[in-house]
């Protein structure tokens, strides 16, 4: 149907991210995987030498060849699941999550810290005297003298644990996230049973963070402070441990936070500037060859500069495979530009699939490079600043579109106004970007003049507030949509359909776009009518609060005294499901089915006249001798919630263990979900 799937590097691209979704969601043993390439590229080799003999050529050659595109896909991850690697820390034989243990690590990258700890992730190398391999999140007290860097060696003894997985309904995963990333496991450590060492050996990434030090330092010194300084740490340098939450979620607010992300947009502007530079070389003799090369060299330079991150090295890969068609004078298609980058850099690390960034900056420059002549040529201009208006806002609708869907499905939020923002900034990135290592290089010899530094603080103070301002308006900023995974894959399909039958209008592709509209709705039907037909009873947990939801159909009733602290944790499942919301005080008494619940509050009253209860929930710490009540009551369950002291939880566990009654914490397990 799209011409663009006819090209080779699509085509193995596509059966290349099949394979890995496969090897994915359907772990294989590396030996079952080396059996199945074995035998596809012995059938592959067969095919093309005796395909006249005992093969239709074509046909046969071609599904051994994209086959084979899947085993490659199934084998790229499968060798880089760290459980796979016969050194993988949590396969010896001394470990245990609830020993302490002695592991050596080297730091990989600094995180964004929280209150109490700073994080970090970091490569095991060593778990007691035998060698290891994997991924592990650091916590590291913050009350401790030290800090890590990237390429430290680190030593501690520490207790390995796993996780937790989120304790509501709908939370953000933060352990899937984390799998995702191949960890698994995390320590909390502080400076009393920790020794930094020696690195054994220099990284690119050390020497790389090391210099952004150095850079940080020297600006701090020249007078950047603040925010200012957090955002050239995170325009230039790509660290946006230091940006303040409150600025982020402005960015995010105005739909702007692609500007944040050191990507595909500062990457190509920065080859601009770069080859502008070096303009003057093509009038020597192979002065093209030469600024290619110098480009390229520049651009990868900076990629290690700003920390060699998931974004910055596909935009890097993308634009490497531009500059160098170009200069082979061949006419680049920019579907395939794309889709070899992505080739590759799927086949060196194929967990990029599943980052929300990888897909928004695929789907965004797609769209751009698809849609936006489409949208461009609606209208023009005769006016040159009314064209170049035009074609930046022609540039920002078609990315928006591609990633609509998307971002609606990850973040349920429209920004209304990411049209203003766009139009605003975008336009003067180039000259931040470029004023801004012009900055960076004065500072770092100590040669930045101090009105180059008013100058350049003002511009970034100004972007700042009119980025804060879009955000603010608060009436085109639309929050909180239901969208689901097929809602997605639904509204996708329509609007590739409906895209291709305004570019040519015949019959059959009208009638591709009736069945997407049809099946947008069958979507929407059923999840309505699922969203109907369930019951449930849910104790969610929080801190301190009690919250008791009664759910039935499209109705959430939910008991509590907090309201305002209750719906922090109400939000992400009122987004997933799209129900009613309605606050009542908490009740002694409830009653779901065929099943009776008590909750047994501060008070500690619990022996009420005609009352049989199924269930038993304890709230507020309630001062009862809870063998007692089990003799008294002789509940099935018994339901702590995180309202109650911790001391109190562990205590009525081992009473209800010793009575053999079911017990369960919410601080444990997550919110109760009775169905």
């Amino acid at each position: 149907m799209l011409k663009f799937l006819k090209f080779i590097p699509v085509q193995l691209t596509v059966f290349l991210v099949i394979g890995i979704l496969i090897g994915n969601y359907y772990r294989l043993t590396p030996y079952t995987v080396t059996l199945i390439l074995g035998v596809l590229l012995i059938l592959l080799l067969v095919a093309h030498t005796y395909y006249n003999q005992f093969f239709s050529y074509p046909l046969a050659y071609t599904i051994i060849a994209f086959l084979l595109f899947i085993g490659i896909g199934i084998s790229s991850i499968t060798f880089q699941i760290q459980q796979n690697n016969s050194n993988y820390y949590a396969a010896n034989t001394l470990f245990h999550t609830k020993d302490t243990l002695f592991c050596k690590v080297r730091i990989t990258k600094v995180l964004k810290p929280t209150i109490y700890y700073n994080k970090y992730e970091a490569k095991v190398t060593q778990i007691d005297s035998l060698k290891a391999t994997g991924t592990l999140l650091i916590h590291y007290k913050r009350d401790s003298c030290n800090k890590f860097e990237v390429s430290d060696c680190v030593l501690f003894k520490a207790v390995f644990k796993e996780v937790p997985k989120p304790l509501n309904p709908y939370a953000f995963d933060y352990k899937n996230y984390l799998e995702k990333q191949q960890i698994f496991h995390q320590v909390f450590i502080d400076n009393s049973k920790t020794l930094k060492c020696k690195p054994s050996k220099i990284t690119l990434k050390g020497i790389a963070a090391s210099f952004r030090k150095k850079v940080t330092t020297h600006l701090q010194q020249a007078g950047f402070k603040n925010n200012e300084l957090a955002l050239i740490n995170t325009l230039l340098l790509g660290q946006r441990t230091t940006l303040s939450k409150e600025l982020r979620q402005s960015y995010i607010n105005a739909g702007a936070i692609h500007i944040l992300a050191v990507s595909g947009l500062h990457v190509g502007i920065l080859l601009l500037l770069f080859m502008f530079v070096l303009k003057p070389l093509h009038y020597f003799r192979h002065g093209k060859l030469v600024a290619t090369i110098l480009a390229v060299l520049l651009l990868w330079m900076y990629a290690i500069l700003a920390g060699l991150s998931a974004s910055v090295v596909r935009a890097v890969v993308m634009f490497t495979a531009v500059v160098i068609g170009t200069n082979m004078n061949r006419i680049t298609n920019v579907y395939n530009t794309l889709f070899v980058s992505m080739f590759f850099l799927l086949l060196f690390n194929p967990f990029y699939l599943f980052e929300v960034g990888f897909q928004f900056s695929y789907l965004a420059v797609f769209s751009i490079v698809w849609l936006q002549p489409k949208l461009y040529n609606l209208h023009t201009f005769n006016f040159f600043i009314f064209d170049k208006g035009w074609q930046l806002l022609s540039v920002s609708i078609a990315a928006q579109l591609g990633v609509l869907p998307l971002s609606l499905y990850y973040f349920h939020q429209f920004p209304g106004l990411f049209f203003v923002s766009n139009l605003i900034i975008i336009p003067f990135l180039g000259i931040i970007l470029g004023a801004g290592l012009l900055v960076i290089a004065l500072s770092f010899f100590n040669l930045l003049p101090s009105f180059l530094v008013t100058m350049y603080s003002f511009m970034l103070a100004q972007m700042n507030h009119v980025v804060v301002w879009v955000s603010q308006q608060e009436a085109f900023l639309f929050k909180n949509i239901p969208f689901s995974f097929y809602d997605m894959i639904g509204i996708y399909a329509l609007l590739l359909f409906l895209i291709k039958w305004i570019e040519k209008k015949n019959f059959h592709r009208f009638v591709w776009v009736l069945i997407s509209v049809i099946a947008v709705q069958s979507v929407f039907i059923f999840e309505r009518y699922q969203q109907h037909s369930v019951n449930s009873f849910i104790v969610f947990n929080q801190r301190k609060n009690t919250v008791i939801g009664n759910r039935n159909g499209s109705d959430l009733t939910v008991s509590t005294k907090q309201v305002k602290e209750a719906k922090k944790v109400l939000v992400p499942y009122l987004v997933e499901t799209g129900v009613h919301l309605k606050f009542t005080s908490v009740k002694n008494v409830y009653a779901f089915k065929t099943k009776s619940i008590l909750v047994v509050d501060s008070l500690g009253v619990y022996k009420l006249q005609k009352i049989n209860p199924t269930i038993v929930i304890l709230r507020q710490s309630p001062k009862i001798h809870l063998e007692r009540l089990l003799n008294y009551l002789h509940p099935k369950l018994v339901v702590a919630d995180a309202s109650n002291y911790t001391f109190d939880i562990r205590r009525w566990k081992q009473t209800c263990l010793k009575k053999k009654t079911p017990f369960y914490s919410t601080n444990e397990k997550g919110a109760l979900i009775l169905e």
